[in-house]
């Protein structure tokens, strides 16, 4: 090291402040322990900074330029050490930024999540970024310097997996809790509702630190392309099971429907005709055989077992108009497709 390299590291040294590189983070903690009276100490406006030794915040100087001597900010005459005849005090010190820091980044797999509508165990992935202000510094310094995270990208890896560990288990929850489809969510139907639950989850485990979460942005919950495409065949065939009125209804409706496509396929001018008609004939024919059904097994049954005629199926008591209404909205939430929703829709318009 040269003369003027010597020269200026001791210049450097009766001054102190963040360094410019470090002006976007958290936390900074300044380098060198050993610190002469009378250095200049520059805190901004947007910090404050904090003088820990053995693990307890000894003071705190708020934003301007400060000279560092007993006389003029006494909590330093607890820092001096005395074999050094009062010209030097040993703390670490940590400039903490007390404005809001906005798009920190997370995401990661949740894990197998159940979907109440199907049934199926779905891999989910969540992602957005949030923004974090620290309201307490002492409590902030205190918790890292007790955890061994004293510089900021440990403090901000360990923040993000606490925000992913909180996403993963609200979510989880929610959905047991609340029944959401899946499909609903991946779509950003809740995503309001989710993010005020992972804010509200994550309170108690960052108040101890002295954090807030202010908001979270760009949230998102997704699954694979191939899980969606199963799902949304699985949506739509419990949505035709219902109007059908039950599974088995639906399936003899699929097979009716299958004949009628076949039909149609050799049916020269009139393909049209019976591809409109065959999703109301493989319907209207399931409900037919159904009603066969009930009216057919009492008759292997013994006179004392026989179900007196309440126990059977109640009727579809749904209105033309009702069941139109549930077709549309089926197809706006895309469980339905254009001709399948044109099918139907004509059949039911038949019924008015």
């Amino acid at each position: 090291m040269g003369f003027f390299d010597t020269i200026k590291g001791e210049s450097q040294r009766n001054f102190i402040a963040r360094a410019d590189e470090a002006k976007g983070e958290i936390v900074y903690k300044y380098p060198e322990k050993n610190v002469r009276m009378l250095t200049q100490l520059t805190v901004d406006a947007d910090e404050v900074a904090l003088f820990v030794k053995d693990g307890k915040v000894e003071g705190k100087l708020g934003p301007g330029r400060h000279q560092l001597d007993t006389k003029n900010i006494p909590f330093i005459g607890r820092l001096v050490e005395g074999f050094t005849g009062g010209n030097l005090f040993i703390a670490e010190i940590f400039f903490v930024s007390t404005r809001e820091f906005t798009g920190l980044k997370f995401g990661g797999p949740i894990g197998d999540v159940r979907d109440p509508e199907t049934g199926l165990g779905i891999g989910t992935m969540v992602y957005g970024d949030f923004s974090i202000r620290v309201t307490e510094p002492e409590k902030l310094v205190v918790g890292l310097v007790g955890m061994g995270r004293a510089n900021n990208a440990e403090f901000v890896s360990w923040f993000k997996s606490q925000v992913l560990k909180v996403t993963r288990d609200r979510i989880a929850e929610l959905l047991v809790k609340k029944r959401w489809p899946l499909l609903d969510v991946t779509s950003g139907a809740y995503t309001e509702e989710i993010e005020t639950e992972v804010i509200a989850g994550l309170k108690p485990h960052v108040d101890t630190y002295g954090l807030t979460v202010v908001r979270m942005g760009n949230f998102h919950v997704s699954i694979k392309e191939e899980d969606e495409a199963t799902l949304k065949k699985l949506s739509k065939d419990v949505a035709y099971s219902r109007l059908a009125g039950g599974f088995q209804q639906y399936a003899q409706g699929q097979a009716m429907l299958g004949a009628s496509e076949g039909m149609a396929k050799g049916g020269g001018g009139s393909d049209g005709a019976l591809q409109g008609m065959g999703m109301g004939m493989g319907f209207g024919m399931a409900q037919m055989f159904a009603n066969n059904q009930n009216q057919q097994q009492p008759q292997f049954q013994q006179q004392p077992q026989q179900p007196p005629p309440a126990a059977a199926p109640p009727a579809d008591t749904r209105s033309p108009a009702q069941r139109l209404k549930e077709i549309k909205e089926l197809k706006d939430a895309g469980v339905l497709s254009d001709e399948e929703y044109t099918a139907k829709r004509a059949e039911l318009m038949k019924l008015l």
